[in-house]
């Protein structure tokens, strides 16, 4: 499962920001319909390219809607952008049920999506509410090259439980020691790699691409997997939990009709739609919000 705290990356706090702008003045006062607290909604994101991409999308959908809103984008992590919400200061907030599960109780256990957004609305605190979630998943996976998973017959992880200990498994080095790793592998489902190397980002890609490792701890939104070179096995044990891309609300600061906007966009958002989509913003350059606005017009949200 991903990490809880994969967004701890050092900011400064949005509290701050708050104070050293417009000379005190509050830019979250109300200034207009928005939905239901008698300003605009705040939609805020965390300093990485698919949460300001998911920010956009939520934003734009309720713009169209005729809804005031407000972006607060690039804020940072989870222990700076969750007490905002809270707080009110932020309305909406596109966020992940399992690592934000784990934010709440770090002794939770992984669920499929339905156990994990139980746990997670019996953890959060009156003021604050998740919504429904999307099909679209962000989580760690086990991926090999298709050719690998053409040789070896392989579909889950489960399947590599014969031929794993003559393969090299690349991941960042956490990995190795992590219950949702290496020790989770060989528990839950028997599979015992031969070597770990540990490796980041575009370096595991491209160890699988040349054959330096075998099988590669990927995102399940990793651009690489546009490329069809890559097959993501099924985690059939839910050894990574669920990852569903969930908005995270203010109860009194999101109507009924602000909702319904929301979770019109989260059922029509699929892992392969926004693996897409990050394609565009991390390898193609392209801008989030225009991004965000062509795949909004082609599901009809906008």
């Amino acid at each position: 499962m991903r990490n809880p705290t994969r967004l701890a990356i050092a900011g400064v706090p949005l509290v701050l920001l708050l104070a050293a702008c417009g000379g005190g003045e509050d830019p979250y006062a109300p200034s207009g319909e928005g939905g239901g607290g008698g300003g605009p909604i705040v939609v805020g994101s965390a300093n990485f390219p698919e949460s300001t991409l998911l920010a956009q999308i939520y934003a734009q959908a309720l713009e169209a809607e005729g809804i005031e809103v407000e972006t607060q984008l690039d804020i940072g992590s989870r222990e700076v952008y969750y007490d905002q919400i809270a707080e009110g200061n932020l309305s909406v907030f596109p966020e992940y049920n399992g690592a934000l599960l784990f934010h709440l109780d770090p002794e939770a256990t992984s669920g499929d999506t339905e156990a994990t957004n139980e746990a997670v609305r019996a953890a959060l605190p009156d003021s604050l509410e998740i919504l429904e979630s999307s099909p679209a998943e962000n989580k760690d996976s086990i991926t090999v090259t298709r050719e690998t998973a053409e040789e070896e017959d392989l579909e889950s992880i489960a399947d590599l439980a014969d031929a794993a200990g003559d393969m090299t498994l690349g991941a960042p080095a956490e990995f190795e020691t992590r219950t949702q790793g290496v020790p989770g592998l060989a528990d839950v489902y028997g599979v015992e790699f031969g070597e770990f190397r540990p490796l980041e980002g575009n370096l595991l890609v491209e160890g699988l691409r040349g054959g330096d490792v075998q099988a590669a701890n990927l995102f399940t939104t990793d651009p690489a997997f546009t490329s069809g070179e890559f097959v993501a096995l099924e985690d059939t044990e839910n050894l990574f939990g669920s990852q569903n891309v969930t908005p995270l609300i203010n109860a009194e600061a999101v109507d009924q009709e602000a909702r319904d906007v929301l979770n019109a966009v989260s059922a029509e958002l699929t892992t392969e739609a926004l693996t897409e989509l990050d394609s565009r913003v991390q390898v193609d350059h392209e801008e989030a919000d225009e991004v965000a606005a062509d795949w909004l017009a082609e599901a009809g949200l906008a």
